[in-house]
């Protein structure tokens, strides 16, 4: 009945058995279905390459099916109006895997995906699967998922997806990171800067969470990332508001057409401004370091220092902080 999103019967009965048994192997499956272990080792490869199945970490030669909701439903979406029927054997397998892969209670609200390459499989489902709008919170050094390398964000957003995206500080710091934020608010990411984050977190469309569980970046934790997928429940609420208050407070990202962060039209208010000096609050006020700026304008950190004490000056102010506030007020970012 899945031939309607691109499954062969094989690998359906193949996939719906994954799903009972939790975790097998290609011979533990070709006991189950009746099927000979190479065959069944080609069909669990032709699965993981669909991104129904993954490999288990630490497990070699055992595979884990992964939630058909997450897996098969946005194949549904995108087919025409005649694919009732796949859907109601995605909504059967969905079903299955709630009451064979997961604990009861707890488990139905919170499951943990192990794994980096498991960690980025399910944030590409997730926003293959969007409708709406994805809300991310971006912390400096990646766990799974490298600054630049999220294509399924501009497939999401050509498709109308929103994003909003809240950027901390240190972020800024990592090679290349400013580069990957202009394409993406180019792109039509809606983008803020704030000077910490709680934690790493991708909602899609207020039903799902995806949070990192790693402290640390890569080097952090080799091997044993993990993540918590948080579907709906008051602790999703939880997560929906932490970062709506997050963002109430960022500064906002703008680019410039000639690709640079921030610089906006000079109000009557900023005569006094030069479009240097307006950049410079705009980057500072997104919270890049002095060396960040400097490298972003050229020019070295003891002048970056010099001419943000300029505008202190200029703003009657004692510490960056109002200045930061100053800025917004007159409208000079």
């Amino acid at each position: 009945m899945l031939e309607a999103v691109g499954l062969s019967a094989a690998e359906t009965e193949v996939y719906r058995a994954l799903v009972v048994a939790t975790t097998a192997s290609a011979r533990e499956m070709a006991g189950t279905t009746g099927l000979d272990e190479a065959t069944a080792q080609r069909l669990l490869v032709a699965l993981e390459e669909k991104g129904l199945v993954r490999g288990v970490e630490g497990a070699a030669g055992r595979f884990a099916a992964n939630p058909p909701d997450v897996a098969l439903l946005p194949r549904v979406e995108r087919r025409a109006g005649d694919l009732d029927k796949a859907r109601a054997a995605v909504s059967d397998l969905m079903e299955t895997y709630r009451r064979s892969a997961w604990t009861r209670g707890a488990g139905a609200v919170v499951e943990i995906v192990t794994g980096a390459g498991a960690l980025r499989q399910r944030l590409r489902q997730v926003q293959d699967g969007a409708r709406h709008e994805l809300l991310w919170f971006c912390k400096a050094q990646y766990v799974a998922m490298p600054s630049g390398t999220n294509r399924a964000e501009f497939d999401a957003l050509a498709r109308g997806v929103g994003y909003r995206v809240l950027y901390e500080q240190a972020f800024f710091d990592d090679s290349g990171a400013v580069d990957n934020v202009v394409r993406a608010v180019r792109a039509g990411e809606a983008a803020r800067a704030v000077p910490a984050l709680p934690l790493r977190m991708a909602i899609a469309d207020r039903s799902l969470a995806v949070c990192p569980l790693a402290p640390a970046g890569p080097a952090g934790h080799p091997g044993e990332v993990t993540a918590a997928v948080v579907r709906g429940s008051s602790l999703l609420e939880a997560l929906v508001a932490l970062f709506e208050r997050y963002w109430e407070v960022g500064a906002p990202l703008r680019v410039t057409p000639e690709g640079r962060i921030g610089e906006t039209g000079l109000s009557a208010d900023s005569a006094s401004l030069t479009p240097e000096d307006q950049h410079l609050l705009s980057l500072m006020v997104a919270g890049l370091t002095d060396e960040s700026i400097a490298g972003q304008l050229g020019v070295s950190k003891r002048t970056v220092q010099r001419r943000i004490q300029g505008l202190m000056n200029l703003a009657g102010v004692a510490t960056r902080m109002q200045l930061g506030w100053q800025a917004a007020r007159r409208n000079w970012i």
